[in-house]
């Protein structure tokens, strides 16, 4: 365990707080170790290790608690530019791991932020992984085109994406459904 990832799980524990466990152990019933830390602090420890490696993304993300990957999420998404085929990797490989709606929606959405609308291997994950049997990768996927609904362009080809999961019969993915149709329609 590196000394950055020592001191990460330090300030989570001391921020731990039993009511935040318990709502998000509520709302993310399928989350798993979880410390109850505010995500305004989960914030707070983005910034200061933003200019960090991937290493330490790695690092939390295999660390395994929930607040750990959604801090791995945050920090991937504000170094996502410095290089960009790494940070598709990464999606590749933690998208296979994710097993509750917050970390797929940090992941989708912040996690790539920063490269979204200039990579269109993006779109080539959310094509592949919209067809996985694991309805957290279906998720995944459609939630990573919210990235692109504003583009005009792209709508079309989204709309052909989501064909495959219109009808899925997981909630989290309906879910994700309806939320990418409403971004749509906004545009």
């Amino acid at each position: 365990m590196s000394s950055k990832l020592s001191e990460i799980k330090k300030v989570l524990k001391t921020k731990s707080n039993e009511k935040i466990k318990a709502s998000f152990q509520k709302f993310i019933p399928s989350s798993q170790k979880v410390y109850g830390v505010k995500i305004s602090e989960l914030n707070k420890l983005a910034m200061k290790y933003k200019n960090g490696r991937f290493e330490i993304v790695k690092e939390l993300w295999n660390s395994g608690s929930f607040e750990e990957k959604l801090l791995a999420s945050k920090i991937l998404g504000k170094i996502c530019k410095k290089d960009p085929r790494k940070t598709l990797q990464f999606l590749k490989i933690f998208s296979k791991e994710i097993c509750d709606w917050a970390v797929c929606d940090t992941l989708a959405t912040q996690g790539i932020r920063g490269i979204a609308k200039t990579k269109k291997e993006t779109l080539e994950i959310s094509k592949k992984l919209i067809q996985s049997k694991n309805f957290w990768e279906r998720r995944f996927a459609i939630v990573l085109l919210i990235n692109f609904t504003k583009d005009k362009n792209l709508k079309k080809e989204i709309n052909e994406i989501i064909k495959n999961v219109e009808t899925d019969k997981e909630y989290y993915a309906k879910k994700a459904v309806k939320w990418i149709k409403r971004k749509l329609k906004r545009g």
